[in-house]
């Protein structure tokens, strides 16, 4: 809706209460997304019910399972990621069948694909239990089984209702993703996602089965819906997500839910790899791999990382008290930026020093030292209150404090606003190893002169 829509239904009356200085002013900023209906609060509800459907995303939220491992998928709003971002990295579910002599063991295995990088930790999302026996009581029993090894949220993969009911029973309460409701069993489906409110996967034939297919459930009074058209080949299941997402973001309703995709279907592990990596790329919500073997799910969580990275984001650290070795009391303090490249630097040269010590990253909004110090992020001031409100202070009994020798300029204010002793350590972390050995004089011996200043990390 352009600004000029957004006013009719606004009710004119200038009153600022919106923060706005008029209601054309804001009926703007909720055209160019900075500003939010609720607002206001004189708005009608007809009116809000209006705004509101118009600034939905294009394609719907989908949440599967509670708790902390609640994965979400969909919420997109664009072709590209250049164009704005990607909002949910495509999670990945490994399967497990209902044959399988030990459920239980893989999903103990599963629960080891969990990788840091960057300081954070990524990994799967889902498991997903295949009922490959046609056994309602062995689906169930799996089931349990899984449920019972791993926090993981479960999407049921069966198209018998009966088999899908049992397993609710014991799952439901965990919010698991049903698969699928399709031409045969749709209504029976959709009332069992709606008795455990839980997310369901719609299965078509081809495109435009699909879209009539998911109109049928949505006009049930099912809106939590997960699409697939039902391809298994690569290159049809590329077109089939390709033309979904076009669609979607056309605002075809039917569309306007993320998708799920399969990788399952070869033996090479290399094939599941590259499937995956297309379904990743292109623009699966969910996809689901044959293996829980690392070397089958690191590479797709590198290839997400890289896709779903947000590029006008910089990856940072969270601005906190870093403990390098097990340092003590006496032991020195190190100041750098919370931008993840700059504190693995110094964090990785601290430890190859071999001297205890601790690191407080300054949250600069997730950019280097230099930067923040040029942006006003990297500033006396907020240096300051990161030693007062760090605990730090209790942590050591020094108030001596090393700063990156880029900003010098900031030693001198440091002093006076912390009452800490600055000292200006190297340019380059790569010198932080020889300037703690050479140049850290123990607090707690009394010292003949004072340490030499030095010029750490950009």
């Amino acid at each position: 809706m352009t600004g000029l829509d957004i006013f009719k239904l606004l009710p004119k009356t200038n009153c600022k209460k919106c923060g706005q200085a008029t209601c054309l002013a804001f009926a703007m900023a909720l055209a160019n997304a900075k500003a939010d209906v609720g607002q206001c609060p004189d708005m009608s509800d007809a009116a809000r019910e209006a705004l509101e459907a118009a600034s939905a995303p294009q394609i719907a939220l989908v949440k599967i399972g509670v708790g902390p491992n609640e994965t979400q998928a969909g919420n997109e709003t664009v072709l590209f990621r250049h164009d704005k971002c990607f909002v949910n990295p495509t999670s990945l579910a490994v399967s497990i069948s209902d044959r399988s002599e030990n459920p239980a063991g893989e999903a103990l295995k599963a629960n080891g694909l969990v990788f840091d990088r960057l300081g954070q930790m990524h990994g799967i999302s889902l498991l997903a239990v295949q009922n490959h026996s046609g056994d309602p009581d062995v689906f169930s029993e799996t089931v349990k089984a899984v449920t019972g090894k791993t926090s993981f949220p479960l999407i049921l993969i069966s198209g018998d209702p009966p088999a899908v009911e049992k397993a609710l029973e014991i799952a439901g309460a965990k919010k698991p993703l049903v698969y699928a409701a399709t031409e045969e069993n749709y209504t029976v489906m959709t009332e069992l996602a709606r008795k455990y409110n839980v997310p369901l996967a719609v299965k078509g034939r081809d495109l435009d089965h699909l879209a009539g297919l998911a109109e049928k459930v949505s006009a049930l009074g099912h809106k939590q819906l997960v699409l697939d058209s039902g391809a298994r080949n690569v290159r049809q299941v590329l077109a089939d997500q390709t033309q979904i997402r076009r669609q979607a973001l056309r605002r075809f309703r039917p569309f306007g839910f993320p998708t799920i995709a399969f990788a399952v279907n070869s033996q090479d592990p290399l094939q599941a790899i590259i499937e995956a990596g297309v379904y990743i790329a292109k623009y699966a919500g969910i996809v689901v791999l044959p293996s829980a073997d690392p070397e089958v799910v690191l590479p797709l969580i590198t290839l997400r990382l890289n896709i779903f990275t947000d590029p006008q984001k910089p990856a940072a650290v969270d601005s906190r008290i870093y403990e390098i070795g097990s340092p003590g009391n006496s032991a020195p303090v190190l100041i750098t930026s919370n931008f993840s490249l700059t504190y693995f630097c110094v964090a990785s040269d601290v430890e190859a020093s071999r001297v205890p010590a601790y690191v407080l990253p300054v949250d600069t909004d997730g950019v280097s030292v230099l930067t923040g110090w040029a942006a006003g992020k990297f500033t006396p001031e907020k240096i300051t209150a990161m030693l007062k409100e760090s605990g730090i202070e209790d942590k050591v009994t020094h108030r001596r404090v090393i700063i990156p020798g880029g900003v010098a300029v900031l030693s001198g204010k440091l002093q006076d606003l912390s009452g800490w002793e600055v000292i200006v350590g190297p340019v380059e972390s790569s010198g932080i190893p020889a300037f703690l050995k050479r140049h850290w004089i123990n607090p707690n011996i009394a010292n003949t002169a004072p340490a030499k200043r030095m010029k750490i990390d950009q």
